[in-house]
Formats: C-alpha cells, structure tokens, sequence
C-alpha cells in the first residue's frame, strides 16, 4: 500500500512553513522533504543543530505511535535557507506533517498558508516550545495561520488564527482544527511596599528620583542595613507596561521560555543575577545565542546585588549596554542583537567585612583591602551610574517601628507627577502646537513614557540654567574632578528632581541635590 501511495511523482515531496529563533526574533524555514527510492534512510540537511538532527528519531516514533506509516525508502529533509542556522525541536512537527503529506497520508490542501512549529514525543504528542509569541509574529508577517501546540502561553495577535495542535494523530482532520484561546492578562500588583522599610527616607528619596528619571542606583553600606529590601521594593513606583512595551518585553521572556502573564499585564520585570553569573548569563550568549539578565531587564529593574563580588571582566560587559540600550553580540555565523534599556540598581559592602563607616561595629579591613574590594566595580562603570548612595543601619527603635514608613503609593504619585510634567515640558519646549494653556496632565495622556537619552547640548538647553546656578554647577563639577559623562548624568537628575517640583528651570536647590547624590562622602571614602 505504501508503494503505491509513492508511485506518482507528485505525492514523493512536499514542502511547508517552520521557523527557527534567532536571538529575540523566529525566522521562517522551508521545510521541504522528498520521498524516493533507493537505500533505506532518514538525513535531515540545511544546518540544523544537534537537536534538530534529533528530530529523525523523535518524529520515526512519533509517526508510528499516532497510526501513520514510515516510509522505508530513502527520506531526505532539507532547511532552507542553508545559510541559517537551525535550532532546537521546534521543527519536529513541520517535518512530520511534511513527510506525511510527501506519502499522501494527508491532505496537502491542509498544510497550505500555514506556520507549523512544535516538538514531538515518542508517543506522537505535540509540545510546546520556548518563542511562542516570536513564531506567531512570524506567522504574521508570512501572512499565514499558526499551528503549534495546545499547552503554550498564546498571546492575541491582530489578524492572525492560531490553531491548536495536542496530538499528532489530529492532523487527519487538520481543517478543523481548535482556534488557541490567547492568555487573558490578569491584574497584578507588587506585593511588597516601602512602608515596610522603617527609616530611610533618604533612599526612599534617592529611589523615587530614580524612578522618575530612569537614572542608575549604587547603594553601599554594612550588612543588615536594607539595601536589598529598598531595591526589591523599587518597581512599586513605577508605571505600568505600556501595551508596546508589554509585548515588546514578553517577546523576550517568550524566547527565553519564561512565562509572560506578569508582563502582559503590565508588571515590569526585576532581574536579581547571583553575582556568580557568568558573562554569558548576565549578557547574553552560548550556542544558540540566548539573551542574558541585562535583556530580560528590557523596560524592568536590573538588581546587582553584592556588585563587588561579581568577576570585574562581568561588570565590564554592561558598561556598553547602559549606553546604548542593547547588547550586539558578534558571532562566526553573524550578529545578534538584543534590547537592553534597564534600570540598574546595585548594592554593596563598602569593604571585605563590611563594616567601613559603620557607627556601631569598627572596621578591620586595611586601606588597601578597601581599596582593592571597591576597585573591583571599576570607575568606568562607577561613572555611569547617575546616584551613589551611603546606607546606613538604623536604630533598633526604627526597625521595630516597621510599617509605619513612607508607602509606595504616596511615593509613587511623585513619579508619575514628574513624568507627566516631563512629558509636557518637553511638548511646550518643543512648540508642538501645544499651548500655554495645556495642563500638564492632559499633555501627559498624549504619552507618557520616562525621558531616553539625550543629546548633551538638548539637556544643558533643557535645563534653562541662571548665569549663577551655571557657574555654581561649573565650580563644582571642577572642585570634585568629576569628568563629562559624570556632569551630564548629575545635571539629567537635577532635572528630574526639577520635574518632580514641576519646575521649568533647574534652580540651585536641585543641582545641591543632584549633586548630594554624586559626591560620596560617607562609607565610601
């Protein structure tokens, strides 16, 4: 009966749509596959990886076990294009509904205008598998539908059917497929809250700045002290995801196989590395090149926490990122490159025993220990970072005093006050055909995204500084040697501190702040 399914030349190949991912984005792959006769065999060409070599046996089982046939005759599946790269098992199912369409097992008309991605098991199963949400915008811009598996987390895509696919024996009847019910977001809120931090308000104040402008954070003080419940605490002040973010950040954790119901709706993400993560892991690479922790802080919090224990050559490698907002990884088959617009918060020892500057406990440590312990986050990256803070413990009194503190939300409605207000001043200094009369808060719902970087000469000129607050600024910046990148970034949080006053200038009080938060006199020295 085989025989004579294979005797037209017509039913001995076919060909459909798979994907493969490549960085954060699925690129589409012609599965072809011819049936012929000649030695018994089963090769898979085109550049495919370990595991897609695998396929061969998972899919010979997986054909068997859901009452198909495998053909005994000479069996060739070629990738395409060659050039690419393919990997993992996610073209285990385009290469068995192929195959059985080449041996007139099913209907050809069944895999026309169609996106097959999944991985099989030997019981003829369909998986799912990490990059949902990139293969289904694939499956978009091919203008075709999406069949994969039933149990992936499916994101609703304008203008696109995705149909569900739980075992392989379903493609008999493949026109009547399941349409996939996309993952309805759920309404989630931080649990934890600044008023369970006792003290602080310093901080607290640092971090809503921080909040406000986007800016970097280094918090350092002795053991106990709360720096890691202050960071933890940090995306309690900030904005939702926007609808453009949330997918853009989902697209990320999807091809990375995490789970992205929190994203969708609207939880930004908080990466906390051990500090023994490797280059790799905190970057982005290996074999395929998957994106590291500072990617999937896209539009989140990045927590560093013991800065001064992570390898220095580790810490080096976010210098670039934190300027450029994405990581360009080059490799022998071409560059890859990943988001990577984060908000650095890090935390650390002042020294190996922790107790520099620490009114309670004496310090042990030699000068040079000091010194050696601290110049392990290096000045390049010190510099880059916009507010370096001294935490010290606080009295038991205050400890036991806890909930009594500061909230998020009142700290919060500062943030959004300073964005709004950003958001309009930037419109008004703009002249787009805003008025004088336009409040801040209906300028605000035109958009209200944090500021991005910004070119040095639009800062100072956005910054309307006096004759005065211009020279003061100046001597200051001379008296404590700070270089350009370190003027720049203390100016950018003057003016978020201005913003958060709804000041159009930046008066002097907000660069004797700004400044406050640059010039460490404390535990660090």
């Amino acid at each position: 009966a085989l025989c004579r399914l294979l005797s037209p030349a017509e039913s001995r190949s076919a060909h459909l749509l798979g994907a493969t991912l490549r960085g954060v984005e699925a690129i589409p792959v012609d599965v072809e596959v011819a049936v012929s006769n000649g030695l018994p065999g089963f090769s898979i060409v085109g550049m495919g990886d370990a595991s897609v070599q695998e396929a061969r046996e998972r899919v010979r089982a997986a054909l068997r076990s859901s009452g198909f046939q495998m053909p005994s005759d000479k069996i060739v599946v070629n990738l395409a294009p060659s050039s690419l790269r393919k990997t993992g098992s996610g073209l285990d199912l385009p290469i068995a509904v192929a195959l059985l369409a080449a041996t007139g097992q099913i209907d050809r008309a069944c895999i026309e205008n169609r996106l097959f991605v999944g991985e099989l098991s030997l019981e003829g199963f369909v998986r799912g598998v990490a990059g949902s949400l990139a293969f289904a915008l694939c499956a978009k811009k091919r203008g075709c539908s999406l069949v994969c598996a039933e149990d992936g987390e499916t994101v609703s895509v304008d203008g696109l059917a995705q149909y569900g696919l739980r075992f392989l024996g379903g493609m008999r009847a493949a026109a009547d497929l399941p349409l996939l019910s996309p993952l309805v977001p759920e309404s989630a809120a931080c649990d934890l809250d600044f008023r369970d931090v006792a003290g602080h308000e310093v901080a607290k104040r640092a971090l809503q700045i921080a909040a406000a402008g986007r800016h970097g954070v280094l918090m350092m003080g002795p053991p106990g002290s709360g720096k890691t419940m202050l960071a933890s605490r940090l995306p309690s002040l900030l904005p939702p995801l926007s609808q453009e973010e949330a997918l853009e950040t989902a697209l990320i954790h999807s091809v990375a196989g995490e789970s992205i119901a929190a994203i969708l709706s609207g939880v930004r993400p908080f990466r906390k590395p051990h500090h023994s993560a490797s280059l790799a892991g905190l970057v982005g690479g290996g074999s395929p090149i998957r994106p590291g922790e500072i990617t999937l802080a896209h539009n989140g919090v990045l927590f560093l926490d013991e800065l001064s224990e992570f390898k220095s050559s580790v810490l080096q490698g976010i210098r670039q990122p934190m300027e450029t907002g994405e990581v360009r990884l080059t490799r022998a088959d071409g560059t890859v490159t990943f988001p990577a617009r984060f908000m650095l918060v890090a935390a650390s020892n002042p020294c190996p025993c922790g107790h520099l500057g620490d009114e309670e406990i004496a310090c042990t440590c030699t000068l040079t220990q000091v010194k050696n312990y601290q110049g392990r986050i290096g000045g390049p990256l010190m510099d880059r970072i916009d507010l370096h803070l001294d935490v010290q413990r606080i009295p038991p009194s205050d400890v036991i005093a806890t909930g009594s503190g500061t909230s998020s939300e009142t700290l919060r409605e500062g943030v959004l006050k300073a964005r709004e207000f950003a958001r309009w001043r930037s419109l008004h200094d703009a002249g787009a055909r805003v008025s004088a009369s336009v409040s801040p808060n209906e300028a605000a719902s035109r958009g209200s995204a944090a500021p991005g970087p910004r070119r040095p000469a639009d800062l100072v000129r956005d910054c309307h500084l006096s004759e005065s607050s211009r020279e003061f600024f100046e001597q200051s910046a001379k008296a404590h040697n700070m270089s350009g990148r370190a003027i720049m970034r203390t100016l950018s949080v003057a003016r978020t501190i201005a913003d958060m006053e709804e000041s159009h200038e930046v008066l002097m009080k907000h660069l004797c702040e700004a400044l406050s938060f640059r010039v460490r006199e404390g535990v660090g020295v």
